[in-house]
C-alpha cells in the first residue's frame, strides 16, 4: 500500500522485509490522506474486490473475521509475506496444475473451460470430486484476500491511533551555533538525545502527584544526555544536576511566541523560558555537543511507564523516609522504604526519582535516577518484549501517551526505529554518570557549576569515545581508508591565510582562563607557516576547541580552515562555518589547556573522571546511601 490505495492485484505493493522494521509502504510519515477511497473498506464491509467470477462482491460483512480496527486475533501482522504460499489470485508456477489450486475447469454456468478437459461434465451428471476440492480452495483464497485487506485496514487504523497520541514540539527554540557533526569514514553518525523530566503541574494529574500546586510554570527536574555511539555498540547517559548555574541563551517559546532574553540562571529554569527546545539550546552551548532529539516526560507519565513495565528494582542501604524535618522544612518526596531491595511502580517510582534530600543532594538524586534507569533497561530486556507483540504494543502505546518528543521524530515509525537502535546496546556497554561539578560561588550551599573535569566528559561525547572499557579496540584492518582525493579546492598558501586565535580555556563564564593560551597557539601556527596568525586579546569561554571560517568564503574558506586544523592536529569534524567570523578563527577550548598538539588531549575509552560518579548498566548490586536524619525504624 505504497500510496495508501489498493494495488491492481488487490493486495497493494509487495511487503518489505518483515524483520524488525516497519513496512514503509503501509506506514508513511507524511500527512497524505489514508481515508478509504471508492471500493475500499468503509463501514465494516468488504473492500470492493473482484469476485472470482468476474463481478464485484460489495457490502457483505466479514464472515467470521474481526472488523478493521479490532485487535489481531492470532493472525500475522499486515505486511508479512505469505509463508510458503503464492498470493491468492496470482498466477505462478505450480498453481495451475492438477493440484486443485488453479481455477476450476468449469465456469459458473458449468461449461468446461480447462485446457484439454473435453468440455467438462454434463449438466445434471455426476460432479467430479476434484471440482468440489477446487471450489473449497477458491473460497479459501477469496477469504484469505479479504483477511489481508481487513487486517491491513486495521493496522492503518491502529497506526493513526498511535500517531494521534504523540505530542510534539520544536527541536530547538534558543540561540545556539553548535553544528551537527559529520559522519565518520563508515558513513555513521552518533546520536544524542536530551531526556527531560518536567515538574509541571499544568494538568490535574500532575498537580495531584507533584504537590506544591502553587508552583508556577515548568522546570526540568531531570536533564540527561543519552549518547548512542556512531557504530551503535555503546551508550552513555550523562545527568546535568538541575541546580547547575549556566548561561541560558535567548529563547522564544514556540507555543506562546513569548521571547526571553539571555540570562545566567539555574539550568532547570530553561524549560519555562521556551520549552524543551530552550533547554536543548542551553545544553548544546554548555557542552558543545549537538543534540539530535529531545524526549520529555511529566509526573503522570512516569507513573504510567513504571506501571506498564511491571515495576523497577531499586535498593537502599537503610530504611528511608523522605519528608519535612526540623532542619529542612519544605517538601520531601514522601518516599518510604525499608532497607534492602524493592520493586517500585506507580507513584512510588515517581517518589524515588524526585527524592533529593534523603539521598544527600541533587547529585545524589541523579545517581538514584541512574540506578532506576539501569534497572529499567535490564527489566525490559529480560522480558523479551520483541517476541511478545501484544505486550510490546501495550508498552509502546503507553510510552507515546507519556512522552512529548521533538517534532522530527514525532511519528510512530521514527520512534519505533529509535527504540530498535537503543535495544541493541548490551547493559555492560551502557555507562551512566553525573556531570562533574563544584559549588556555585554565588550560592555554594544550593547550586553547582561545572568543574574542570566536566570538560573531559564533554570531550568524550563530542569525540564519540566510549565511556566504558568493555568494547573491543578497532584495528586498522577493519577501518576504511580515508579517500586520498581532496574534496573541494586546495587550501591557499599558508602564509596568505589570516588566522585569529581566541582563548576559550575558561570553559564557561566565571571560570579562570589559562593565561597567554591564545598567544602560544598563534606562535605555533606562525612556526608552521601561517605567518598571519595572531591572538585575540579578548577571552571568550568555550567548553570545546573549534575552528570556524566565514560562511561567505564557501568551499575555499573551508579548505583554508581545514589546513589550519591539520597543522594543530584538530579533527576535521571540529571545522565549521560561521556567519559572524571575519577570518579563520581557532578557539582554544577548556578541553585543550596545554600543548600545541590537540590530538594528545583526546580521551581514551573508559577515561571518565572519578568525580563523575559512574554506574555501569550491568551493575545490579548498588544501593543508595541515606542521610541519617531521613532513616527510620522500619
Amino acid at each position: 500500500m505504497r500510496d495508501g490505495t489498493i494495488g491492481g492485484n488487490g493486495f497493494g505493493a509487495a511487503p518489505s522485509d518483515p524483520g524488525d522494521g516497519w513496512d514503509e509502504g503501509l506506514y508513511r510519515d507524511d500527512a497524505r490522506s489514508y481515508a478509504p477511497g471508492p471500493g475500499q473498506y468503509s463501514g465494516g464491509q468488504y473492500p470492493a474486490q473482484p469476485h472470482a467470477g468476474g463481478g464485484h462482491h460489495q457490502g457483505a460483512p466479514y464472515p467470521g473475521q474481526s472488523y478493521p480496527g479490532e485487535p489481531y486475533q492470532g493472525e500475522s501482522y499486515p505486511g508479512e509475506p505469505y509463508q510458503g504460499q503464492q498470493i491468492p489470485g496470482q498466477r505462478g508456477p505450480g498453481l495451475l496444475d492438477d493440484d486443485g489450486f488453479g481455477p476450476p475447469p468449469e465456469t459458473e454456468s458449468g461449461m468446461g473451460s480447462g485446457p484439454g478437459d473435453g468440455g467438462g461434465h454434463r449438466r445434471g451428471g455426476p460432479r467430479r470430486q476434484g471440482s468440489r476440492k477446487r471450489k473449497v480452495l477458491k473460497w479459501i483464497a477469496i477469504s484469505t484476500a479479504v483477511l489481508v485487506l481487513g487486517t491491513a485496514g486495521a493496522a492503518y487504523g491502529y497506526y493513526e491511533y498511535l500517531a494521534g497520541k504523540i505530542r510534539k514540539g520544536e527541536r530547538s527554540s534558543g540561540a545556539t551555533n553548535v553544528a551537527k557533526p559529520k559522519a565518520n569514514a563508515d558513513g555513521e553518525s552518533p546520536m544524542n538525545i536530551l531526556i527531560l523530566g518536567s515538574d509541571s503541574r499544568n494538568s490535574a494529574a500532575d498537580a495531584k502527584l507533584g504537590g506544591a500546586a502553587d508552583s508556577q510554570g515548568a522546570r526540568a527536574d531531570v536533564i540527561m544526555i543519552a549518547h548512542l555511539s556512531a557504530d551503535r555498540s555503546n551508550m552513555s547517559v550523562v545527568s546535568i544536576p538541575r541546580d547547575t548555574r549556566v548561561d541560558i541563551p535567548a529563547c522564544t517559546d514556540p507555543k506562546t511566541h513569548q521571547s526571553y532574553a539571555q540570562t545566567n540562571d539555574i539550568i532547570n529554569a530553561s524549560l519555562g523560558r521556551g520549552g524543551p527546545g530552550c533547554t536543548l539550546a542551553t545544553v548544546q552551548n554548555l557542552t558543545g555537543v549537538y543534540i539530535d532529539h529531545w524526549l520529555m516526560i511529566d509526573f503522570a507519565g512516569v507513573v504510567k511507564m513504571a506501571d506498564v513495565v511491571g515495576g523497577v528494582q531499586v535498593c537502599v542501604k537503610n530504611s528511608v523516609w523522605d519528608r519535612p524535618t526540623k532542619y529542612i522544612k519544605h517538601g520531601g518526596s514522601g518516599l518510604k522504604l525499608t532497607k534492602g531491595n524493592h520493586t517500585i511502580k506507580g507513584q512510588q517510582a515517581l517518589q524515588w526519582l524526585r527524592t533529593r534530600d534523603a539521598f544527600g543532594s541533587d547529585a545524589g538524586r541523579a545517581k538514584a535516577q541512574h540506578m532506576y534507569m539501569s534497572s529499567l533497561i535490564r527489566n525490559l530486556r529480560s522480558q523479551n518484549l520483541f517476541t511478545d507483540p501484544g505486550r510490546l504494543n501495550h508498552i509502546a502505546t503507553t510510552a507515546m501517551e507519556a512522552f512529548e518528543v521533538s517534532e522530527e521524530i514525532g511519528t510512530p515509525k521514527k520512534l519505533y526505529d529509535l527504540g530498535m537502535q537503543l535495544k541493541t546496546v548490551p547493559p555492560n556497554r551502557i555507562t551512566m554518570l553525573t556531570m562533574p561539578h563544584i559549588a556555585d560561588p554565588k550560592d555554594p550551599n544550593a547550586h553547582y557549576v561545572p568543574s574542570t573535569d566536566a570538560t573531559t566528559v564533554w570531550s568524550l561525547l563530542r569525540s564519540d569515545v566510549a565511556m566504558d572499557a568493555n568494547g573491543k579496540a578497532k584495528t586498522s584492518a577493519t577501518a576504511k581508508p580515508t579517500p586520498s582525493t581532496p574534496q573541494g579546492p586546495p587550501a591557499a598558501a599558508s602564509a596568505t591565510i589570516p588566522v585569529t586565535v581566541v582563548n576559550g580555556t575558561a570553559g564557561t563564564a566565571g571560570n579562570p582562563a589559562v593565561p597567554h593560551r591564545a598567544g602560544g597557539i598563534a606562535q605555533a601556527l606562525v612556526t608552521a607557516g601561517f605567518t598571519k596568525a595572531a591572538a585575540d586579546q579578548t577571552p571568550k569561554p568555550s567548553p570545546g576547541t573549534s575552528v570556524v571560517y566565514p560562511a561567505s568564503s564557501g568551499a575555499q574558506g573551508k579548505a583554508n580552515a581545514t589546513a589550519v586544523a591539520k597543522a594543530l592536529k584538530i579533527p576535521a569534524s571540529n571545522v565549521k562555518s560561521s556567519t559572524t567570523a571575519q577570518t579563520v578563527t581557532v578557539t582554544v577550548g577548556a578541553d585543550w589547556k596545554s600543548g600545541t598538539d590537540f590530538s594528545k588531549t583526546l580521551p581514551k575509552a573508559g577515561g571518565v573522571p572519578t568525580s563523575a560518579d559512574v554506574i555501569n548498566g550491568a551493575d545490579n548490586k548498588g544501593c543508595m546511601d541515606v542521610e541519617p536524619i531521613y532513616r527510620w525504624q522500619g
